[in-house]
């Protein structure tokens, strides 16, 4: 049977870098057989993303669906501790190269999280393409999640040339590689020294000469950077972003953008937070699903 589908099309020179990286982000709608014509490769996708067109694709014979996982690089993290159904997903991609299980949420100063190999290779370590961009990962030293990458490409959209940018909580570098195209500087911050190597490693393998690397407790940035220093910051902290809106708001000059991340259980979680400050929330929006109680939030706020 045949049916219509939101897809992505690419040349085919393109293709298998785009496969690879919707593979990764989990968008490929494997209901669907994927096609060619002469020069273009159509993959369906199980979200409407930007970029996306509507094409008709034959539905795949039905198969045993594989266990449910999120894919970074050739690391995939299962979401139930089951040896067997990891080997299976293991043998199920060659791009895979170890199987892993999360032991627990993201905890301590540091961001990280304990994993369990279930299958492939003795490593937490890992190479992952996003947008062309390549990063070094190392999901037990540095927290990392793939599911933002559209979120880094909608900012970058945004962005005009000269603005002077802040990742308050930079992590590996993915906000601050994405972003680094149209500004002069970005000053990328993060408290936990592995993730500040890892991004050192990063900015070299992308080439990048105008990222400066931070080893600092964001809270402490106000006294280390000069006010209103910013046009644009990225407070990617969902857990703990509001203990430092105070410094944000200090060090972006009056018009610029805040991007603050939060979790939160209802719309409108945070406007009585944000709006102690001088500012206008110009756009609240939903990321993604965190849990079946919380989602993981966006606001963009101009400040006054």
């Amino acid at each position: 049977m045949a049916r219509e589908s939101r897809c992505i099309k690419v040349p085919k020179t393109e293709g298998e870098n785009t496969r690879r990286r919707l593979i990764e982000e989990g968008l490929i709608d494997n209901a669907l057989k994927p096609f060619t014509d002469e020069s273009f490769l159509y993959v369906p996708v199980n979200e409407d993303i930007p970029g996306a067109v509507t094409e008709t694709f034959e539905e795949r014979e039905a198969a045993v669906p594989l266990p449910r996982h999120e894919l970074i690089g050739g690391i995939a993290i299962m979401q139930d501790c089951d040896r067997d159904e990891a080997e299976r997903l293991l043998e199920s991609r060659p791009v895979i190269h170890t199987v892993l299980y999360s032991e627990g949420p993201v905890t301590g100063e540091y961001r990280t999280k304990d994993y369990t190999v279930l299958a492939g290779k003795e490593t937490t370590r890992t190479d992952y393409t996003e947008y062309g961009r390549r990063f070094v990962i190392d999901l037990s030293a540095a927290y990392f999640s793939a599911r933002l990458a559209n979120e880094r490409q909608r900012i970058a959209q945004m962005m005009k040339p000269g603005e002077k940018l802040l990742d308050m909580f930079a992590g590996v570098g993915p906000f601050a590689i994405a972003l680094s195209e149209n500004t002069p500087v970005v000053y990328a911050n993060d408290i936990n020294p592995a993730a500040v190597s890892l991004l050192a490693e990063n900015i070299r393998i992308n080439k990048k000469k105008n990222i400066l690397p931070v080893l600092a407790d964001a809270c402490h940035l106000g006294g280390i950077l000069p006010p209103e220093s910013f046009d644009r910051i990225i407070m990617n902290l969902p857990m703990k972003s509001p203990e430092f809106l105070k410094t944000a708001f200090k060090l972006c000059r009056a018009g610029g953008m805040i991007h603050f991340y939060t979790l939160q259980s209802v719309a409108g979680e945070m406007n009585q937070e944000i709006l102690n400050f001088d500012c206008e929330i110009v756009l609240e929006k939903i990321v993604r699903s965190y849990s079946p109680s919380q989602h993981h939030a966006v606001y963009d706020i101009k400040t006054g």
